[in-house]
């Protein structure tokens, strides 16, 4: 399987997994599995660490810098990426949802091929076959 991480999961996969369950580290040791993290991610995590570092204490360097030296491969940002992004769609009674970020890494799995791995509550709800929920 090729695995996409959403930001948390890729950050909790290289800085603690204790918040990992044993079914995710399973899926992320498994040598079966192509596992992701995307430029997505870097650039939230480098908007988060600006304004609150005590929030988000990993920098996009140190982030980025961990998950290559755990094997994981980086997916840029294409135009077919954002592009995609307006076909994404949610129930009018969903909760509201405001995180661009999530919206291009669902985005990028469902163009890429990949499985988005999340730990998000309001990522399903686009009821995307390419979201895993854990």
């Amino acid at each position: 399987m090729k695995i996409l991480l959403d930001t948390h999961i890729a950050l909790w996969a290289v800085a603690d997994t204790t918040k990992l369950t044993s079914e995710v580290i399973a899926l992320l040791e498994s040598a079966d599995n192509e596992v992701f993290y995307s430029t997505a991610s870097v650039w939230e995590i480098a908007i988060k660490h600006k304004i609150k570092p005590e929030q988000m204490p990993v920098s996009e360097n140190e982030f980025v810098f961990l998950c290559e030296r755990t094997g994981f491969v980086r997916l840029p940002i294409e135009n077919e990426h954002i592009y995609l992004i307006k076909t994404l769609t949610r129930p009018k009674d969903a909760p509201k949802h405001q995180d661009p970020f999530d919206r291009m890494l669902i985005a990028q799995a469902k163009q890429e091929g990949l499985t988005l791995l999340t730990h998000d509550s309001l990522i399903p709800y686009y009821h995307e076959s390419c979201i895993m929920s854990v």
